[in-house]
């Protein structure tokens, strides 16, 4: 995503208590930067000075923040949760997974995830919001409901973990998948009410899929989580590898792909197609973070951030907010220089 508006940035280096503080828009933070705990499968968007994070909850869980440090828990997206998802996912009680939040014609656009955790019994529904300040008299959610749905026996992909991504003409497209046969790009009306017709869809990447004995199992082709950013004359496909949601045993990392068109081929920086498993890596795990994945890339103040969540040893597995500045290395590939704590 691009940031609502540029600003020219000063940045210095200062050294204090072993950390590095980078003035971004004209604020101090940390750098590599953590923030609230419970936070799984972040996603963020900046309003006017403060920036909304979107994650995985009851309800959609939110925060919000001015300074990138000190975090506010808001209300959740949902206080009840939607009809539609209730009758079409049996079993969900509102516990909604994977947001994705955009800007585009005026609006705020929040897609989200529904699910049977282990099936394929999925929706991805759609909501809208004129702002993300809940002091404001225009703030209300209103829900679009179901906009993809995958069905075991019929779909070898599955309907979760939706990122929104416009193309150059600013036509919308959903990049969606976990596990069975991985990451697919559909394209939406430009009103984003529905699939466009006749529609257009592709098969972006997936990894190999052996111990599935049937299109209704998820298999062992662990690939979730895709986004697609801009930078550039390419489109890169972050995603994540292996597993999350085991505590200090998850293994989740970030991988990526390129591609010159948003349909792709995307390839990794060895030549390997992701959709023959190629990926190559962008944040790993470490001794504190063992398992650190499901990402997004944005530009904020003319600096690239990626922000993922962990699974911190120290709290015995509790998943937590990082964020770290991206950088780009000659040949144009994305890397992250500093180790998070």
């Amino acid at each position: 995503m691009k940031a609502l508006c540029k600003v020219k940035s000063v940045r210095f280096l200062l050294i204090f208590n072993c950390l590095v503080w980078i003035t971004v828009n004209g604020f101090g933070q940390t750098m590599p930067m953590a923030g609230p705990y419970g936070v799984h499968d972040p996603v963020m968007i900046k309003q006017d000075s403060s920036y909304y994070l979107f994650c995985t909850g009851q309800g959609i869980t939110c925060f919000s923040t001015s300074d990138l440090v000190n975090w506010k828990r808001l209300a959740p997206v949902f206080k009840t949760p939607p009809l539609w998802a209730v009758k079409a996912v049996p079993g969900y009680k509102g516990h909604t997974w994977a947001p994705d939040i955009c800007f585009h014609n005026g609006k705020y656009w929040l897609l989200y995830s529904v699910s049977a955790f282990g099936k394929n019994t999925s929706c991805i529904g759609l909501a809208e919001n004129i702002t993300l300040d809940l002091g404001s008299k225009d703030y209300k959610w209103v829900d679009h409901g179901k906009l993809i749905q995958s069905v075991p026996g019929r779909d070898d992909w599955n309907a979760i973990d939706p990122n929104m991504v416009f193309d150059e003409n600013n036509h919308p497209w959903v990049c969606f998948g976990s596990f069975w046969n991985g990451i697919k790009l559909v394209r939406l009306k430009d009103d984003l009410s529905a699939i466009d017709e006749p529609q257009s869809w592709y098969s972006l990447a997936r990894r190999p899929r052996k111990s599935a004995a049937s299109d209704t199992a998820a298999g062992n082709g662990a690939i979730e989580g895709p986004f697609i950013f801009k930078k550039g004359a390419y489109y890169y496909l972050f995603v994540s590898f292996d597993y999350c949601c085991r505590g200090i045993n998850s293994n989740y990392k970030v991988m990526v792909g390129r591609s010159k068109s948003l349909t792709g081929p995307y390839i990794d920086k060895s030549g390997t197609p992701m959709l023959e498993g190629g990926g190559s890596p962008v944040v790993t795990g470490n001794k504190r973070y063992p398992g650190v994945g499901h990402c997004g890339v944005y530009t904020f103040g003319g600096n690239d951030f990626i922000i993922f969540h962990g699974y911190d040893r120290e709290k015995n597995g509790r998943p937590r907010l990082l964020m770290e500045e991206l950088q780009w290395d000659e040949e144009g590939w994305p890397i992250v220089k500093s180790n998070f704590r």
